[in-house]
């Protein structure tokens, strides 16, 4: 049973330090304060998670330090409980009389940002669920300059106490991939291996950590392992969509396995295959290893990120896989499953410590399938930690028939 300390989340401390360096820039650009509305942001800077929807949720911090939020009455008391802000206001529903954003601005007034300079995500609340509303510019007058890429920039460097929660989503994770492995058998459908696999993953979770466990996850509250309908050709579709297809000897496999712990996330992929490996399915399957291995080594601090997918494409290029690419080497990874910086050419981020990335470049040859492995990784002050622990290798990965 893993050990999961009451300390294993982010202290209130931490979410302070986030906001004081938020405070820092908005002092440093002369805003009157910053509004974001992204359900992520809001999570990352008061701790509070929740289900986007037509209804605008708010967190405002202005240039005195105050936190505010502004939730629909039915967050309420959500928000009360477990944001660290200094008021929560709300108002009555969406579209309401008046609108959500009326409301808005006069919290705004109060805090006095009417007719001054802000720094915002968006210019308003965002298209979600088909919501309709005002602008943020047009509510306050004000000149509103776009900060995600800061907000971006903050996220990327993950604290030891954000590291700790992917570690413990690589563990669970790696649990579901277990069981996913072992239930798959020719005959079998992909439905009822993953979902065997991720509700033994989740009991088996909740059983050693669940009166402690957040998921912290709008989609997913706990481990999950499946195919996404990468099976037999269908594996050589890098996004292919769950079809509930029965297991064929020599199917080439590209699983998927995953565990939200009070909102981080990890991502572990494998190439696995049913019955013995056919002399072409080895000589890809290798391909891959050093594809993902030539990854592996040129991730280090002071690399940019399109050096390390510019290393991959070499491989590919030197082994005559080009016509079997398909998409960049990898992606950070933390709040989101997907997060910036990217392990592509076109992404010239510097590497530092702290950054988590999946390492993931795969080829996918028509009529036979697709190879890839993602891993995570931490980055350290001389390379990477390679958090996920899954066997890599192709003995390891073969489904006996």
């Amino acid at each position: 049973m893993a050990v999961f300390s009451t300390q294993l989340r982010i202290s209130d401390e931490e979410y302070r330090a986030r906001c004081d360096h938020l405070l820092a820039r908005i002092r440093a650009q002369s805003f009157a304060g910053v509004v974001l509305f992204d359900r992520d942001y809001i999570l990352y800077y008061t701790g509070f998670a929740f289900i986007p929807t037509e209804r605008p949720i708010v967190f405002v911090l202005s240039q005195e330090g105050e936190r505010r939020l502004l939730v629909p009455r039915l967050e309420l008391e959500h928000a009360q409980a477990n944001a660290l802000v200094d008021q929560v206001a709300h108002y009555l529903e969406y579209p309401g009389d008046p609108h959500p954003m009326q409301i808005m601005a006069r919290m705004l007034g109060e805090m006095g940002l009417i007719g001054r300079p802000i720094g915002a995500d968006e210019d308003g609340y965002p298209w979600i669920l088909g919501y309709r509303g005002p602008a943020l510019s047009d509510l306050t007058g004000a000149a509103v300059t776009r900060i995600r890429a800061f907000v971006e920039d903050q996220m990327m460097i993950k604290s030891p106490s954000e590291i700790a929660l992917i570690r413990e989503s690589v563990r669970w994770a790696s649990l579901a991939h277990s069981l996913l492995q072992r239930y798959t058998c020719v005959g079998a459908t992909e439905t009822e291996v993953s979902q065997r696999a991720s509700n033994e993953a989740n009991l088996a979770m909740l059983n050693a950590i669940g009166p402690i466990y957040r998921a912290h996850n709008a989609f997913s509250g706990g481990p999950s392992a499946g195919y996404r309908g990468q099976i037999g050709r269908n594996s050589a579709i890098p996004h292919a969509l769950a079809a509930n297809i029965t297991f064929q000897p020599g199917d080439v496999l590209v699983t998927g396995a995953g565990c939200p712990v009070w909102g981080y996330e990890s991502e572990l992929e494998r190439t696995m295959i049913i019955g013995p490996a056919t002399d072409e399915q080895r000589h890809l399957f290798d391909h891959m290893l050093a594809l993902q291995d030539a990854a592996f080594a040129a991730i280090r601090p002071g690399v940019r990120c399109a050096d390390v997918d510019r290393a991959v494409r070499e491989v590919f290029t030197d082994r005559n896989l080009l016509p079997y690419w398909k998409h960049h080497s990898g992606h950070a990874i933390g709040l989101r499953y997907h997060e910036g910086p990217f392990l592509d050419e076109g992404d010239q981020t510097v590497i530092q410590p702290g950054m988590v990335f999946t390492v993931e470049p795969g080829l996918y040859v028509p009529g036979i399938g697709g190879f890839r492995h993602s891993d995570t990784v931490v980055v350290t002050q001389d390379g990477i930690e390679v958090l996920t622990y899954y066997p890599r290798d192709l003995a390891s990965l073969i489904i006996p028939i």
